[in-house]
């Protein structure tokens, strides 16, 4: 069985991590870099850096900054936010990005999904699905979930797959920084509905929210932000948790 990851995310805004609820109410958490060093040294398996105002305010993520950070860490790194063409991505990966992530612009332009996995392949290409739910159906959200679509997020995430999603990041609006656990349903359903690896994100505030989501849940990755940040939970900690609980970790 593959080892199941354990990913910090890092919400840019101004240069600065932050973290709120339902993707408001933002408060500082600190400077990114030193972030980033932190979570490589706990035994972090993967980092995630999104520009959470890049796509609303239309410009570029801050390229400098994806630089700094990974000249300080050496965990696989995705940089995501206001990514639209192939050239954004062809500068994130000289930067030192070894994935990306869109969400909004996949939204926009689907052909892009398939020309950024033509031209750096699908390993590289991690398309973020951002959920609400309506009258009780899962659809997909943009613009850091202010403009709802009509697109229901198992037949999107089936069909970003189909054009040359590497993995997707599945994060739940209604469970984002609530800290009362994940959306166990739909990321089951999604994950298995689908032959690529499902990041589960939004929700997680106990250890056993991550046993949860890996085990019921059938993600292959979890990702958190606040709770790391603020030093709730350390995440060799909770690797020591799952593996106590047979959950297969890379200590």
């Amino acid at each position: 069985m593959l080892a199941k990851r354990i990913i910090p995310c890092l919400d840019i805004k101004d240069g600065r991590t932050v973290k709120g609820t339902n993707f408001v109410q933002l408060r500082d958490a600190g400077d990114p870099v030193e972030l980033a060093m932190r979570y490589c040294t706990e035994g972090a398996d993967e980092l995630v850096f999104l520009d959470i105002t890049a796509t609303v305010d239309k410009r570029k993520t801050l390229s400098e900054l994806v630089r700094n950070i990974a000249t300080h860490i050496n965990i696989p790194f995705t940089v995501g936010g206001g990514i639209n063409t192939v050239d954004d991505v062809s500068v994130l990966m000289e930067h030192g990005a070894d994935k990306i992530s869109v969400n909004t612009s996949a939204v926009k332009t689907p052909q892009l999904v398939s020309d950024l996995a033509r031209n750096f392949g699908s390993q590289c290409v991690v398309v973020a699905i951002d959920i609400k739910l309506f009258d009780g159906v899962w659809k997909v959200v943009t613009h850091g979930g202010r403009n709802a679509t009509d697109l229901i997020a198992t037949e999107w995430a089936k069909r970003v797959t189909d054009l040359g999603a590497g993995e997707i990041l599945l994060t739940s609006m209604e469970n984002d920084g609530t800290k009362s656990g994940f959306a166990i349903d739909i990321t089951r359903q999604i994950s298995q509905a689908l032959p690529i690896p499902v990041i589960a994100s939004g929700g997680a505030g106990t250890m056993s929210h991550f046993k949860e989501v890996f085990e019921t849940g059938a993600a292959d990755a979890a990702l958190a932000a606040s709770i790391f940040h603020f030093g709730e939970i350390e995440i060799g900690a909770l690797k020591n948790y799952l593996k106590a609980n047979h959950i297969s970790v890379r200590l």
